[in-house]
């Protein structure tokens, strides 16, 4: 190795109206093809690591991710802007949602994007899971269950579409990923911010706001929402989805039929629990609805 070294610098170091060697061209050629070639293949296998989403697991798929990566938000961490002609300008959350305590997991991939660290356990996800189907069937006449739009594998909430207000991939409020516990939704640019700061979640990388690119990827308030890892962060989540779909459908979620037809007051307390996710009754939700009549006795 030492003498090819030594031929190769003083074949380099000849004068300048010398032609290069052609095995010195060759081994020029031939290193950074294998570095490239090397890259590429620990990128792809990287791809391949983040399991089934979106995006096919492909070469095909792959070579779609690496386009879309230069149009890739640079920074997830930033909210999106609050256009002023929006309305409503304020989202849900600012006054139900706490702080989530300890780092931000790290987060890898564009389609799919997974969370690689913090990881939500089997159990965890299973009561995720629970809890989501607890909310669409709670409401019927405004949720229902389906495959997502957007992953094409996970179930997902999906708007009726007589109550879709904000336009998604058919009416999708929210999926979550069996692989790490975290899940994706569509949230007020008001309340994207909220879930950011309070160290929630991030954007999705292509959740861009130009109005012919939501139009063909996601919405520009589309968000990862961490895996949560206790239960009273999955009461915090499910607060999350609860503003998701306000957006997407244009009504808030009466809460006084969740939960097995549990009181207000019953509801009220459990919430509490969450050390900070407390029930915040909606002005606009006291206002235009009425009270749900008593449940019939189950015979």
């Amino acid at each position: 190795m030492a003498e090819l070294l030594s031929w190769i610098l003083q074949h380099i170091s000849a004068p300048l109206h010398q032609p290069l060697h052609p095995f010195l061209v060759f081994i020029l050629v031939l290193l950074p093809m294998i570095y490239f070639i090397k890259r590429i293949r620990n990128d792809y296998h990287a791809f391949l690591a983040l399991g089934p989403g979106g995006t096919p697991s492909t070469p095909r798929g792959y070579l779609r991710i690496c386009v879309l990566r230069i149009f890739a938000l640079r920074n997830p961490l930033e909210p999106p802007s609050l256009p002023p002609f929006l309305h409503p300008q304020n989202g849900i959350l600012k006054n139900s949602l706490r702080w989530r305590s300890g780092r931000r997991p790290r987060v890898a991939g564009i389609a799919p994007q997974r969370q690689m660290t913090q990881r939500g356990d089997p159990a965890m996800y299973e009561a995720l899971s629970a809890s989501i189907r607890n909310l669409a069937q709670s409401h019927p006449d405004r949720l229902f269950l389906g495959t997502s739009c957007f992953e094409k594998h996970s179930t997902g909430i999906f708007s009726d579409p007589a109550f879709r207000n904000r336009p998604t991939c058919n009416g999708e409020v929210c999926h979550a990923h069996p692989s790490d516990g975290s899940m994706h939704l569509t949230l007020h640019p008001a309340d994207v911010k909220v879930v950011i700061e309070r160290g929630w979640g991030e954007r999705h990388p292509l959740a861009r706001e130009s109005w012919w690119w939501r139009a063909k990827f996601v919405p520009p308030g589309f968000v990862m929402v961490y895996a949560p890892r206790d239960e009273k962060e999955l009461r915090c989540v499910m607060e999350i989805i609860r503003a998701a779909a306000w957006w997407v459908s244009g009504t808030e979620l009466r809460r006084d039929i969740e939960v097995n037809n549990r009181n207000l007051q019953d509801l009220k307390g459990v919430v509490r629990d969450a050390e900070g996710c407390e029930f915040v009754e909606s002005p606009v939700l006291a206002a235009r609805v009425p009270p749900a009549p008593a449940a019939s006795p189950v015979s």
